[in-house]
């Protein structure tokens, strides 16, 4: 299955292929590091307006009924700017309609800031429960699930990122789970 790009289209597409295929020096060179502290000074906080968002399908990873993808954050701005902590996350239906709970955070300390440069790409691991879905009580399994809202760090505006999926259509059942906050870098089916 091929990676999931959300915004901005063929642009986003292109910066996630290409970033995806880069060697480790490449990348190394190119993803979100540790700037100098001037730098750090003037980075302002990524918003959704400079993030192209996306799942990385090749790259799901798991077993007993819960799959974590690599959630992908790629900054399509002119600018560095940073990303500290976990995203919000929910899902939408094809109307527009949130299905279900906001996913849960599984760790909430260890956060740094990531500085992310024009081009480059950082990422956190999503894991859906699809055994919740179709076991726990008062669910509601529907098949409607387009997209997902994700809410960068310390933001209130949502970007989307594609992902069509059984999901639970009642609040209660957290059937999403961010499973670390941002990290530096694509991420892979090891993390």
């Amino acid at each position: 299955m091929k990676s999931v790009l959300i915004r901005r289209g063929a642009l986003a597409a292109a910066a996630a292929t290409g970033l995806l295929g880069l060697s480790a020096a490449a990348y190394a060179s190119t993803s979100a590091h540790a700037a100098p502290a001037r730098a750090a000074a003037r980075a302002p906080m990524c918003t959704a307006g400079d993030l192209g968002v996306w799942l990385a399908l090749d790259q799901g990873n798991g077993a007993a009924g819960t799959i974590a993808y690599p959630l992908q954050f790629t900054n399509l701005s002119g600018h560095t700017c940073t990303l500290t902590g976990n995203p919000g996350v929910s899902v939408l239906s094809r109307s527009g309609q949130r299905l279900g709970s906001p996913a849960g955070w599984a760790v909430r300390s260890g956060a740094r800031t990531v500085y992310l440069a024009p081009g480059a790409t950082a990422h956190t691991l999503l894991a859906y429960h699809d055994v919740a879905v179709q076991t726990e009580p008062g669910c509601r399994p529907v098949n409607t699930a387009a997209e997902l809202s994700v809410i960068p760090p310390d933001q209130r505006t949502a970007t989307h990122a594609a992902f069509s999926f059984t999901a639970c259509s009642r609040p209660g059942v957290i059937y999403l789970t961010v499973l670390e906050p941002i990290r530096p870098g694509p991420g892979t089916i090891n993390g």
